[in-house]
């Protein structure tokens, strides 16, 4: 698993699914759409190249990674954006989900 923090974001990687990738839809995305923060090393995305804070400031947080992962890829991305409120904004209206997580 690979994870790392954008300025705002948080990607996950299960990396795991990656050397099965055929198309590696997310490197090329990320070249395409934001800065190319991702790299491919040994066969799997990376930013092994870079440390945190040139991570964070070379990420656009575009999620273009993990769309590309999900439609021409094999559903290995995940990005969490917190949104300062949403969990109390939803269980004052009655919509916080019922598992227990707020997402």
């Amino acid at each position: 698993m690979l994870t790392f923090a954008e300025r705002t974001i948080t990607v996950s990687i299960d990396t795991d699914k990656c050397p099965q990738c055929e198309s590696k839809a997310c490197v090329a995305a990320c070249r395409k759409y934001a800065r190319g923060i991702l790299e491919l090393k040994d066969g799997v995305p990376s930013v092994a190249h870079l440390d945190a804070e040139g991570v964070k400031r070379g990420g656009t947080e575009c999620l273009s990674c993990e769309y590309e992962c999900l439609f021409r890829g094999r559903q290995a991305i995940t990005i969490d954006v917190p949104i300062k409120g949403l969990p109390e904004y939803l269980t004052k209206r009655g919509l916080a989900p019922s598992d227990g997580h707020n997402e």
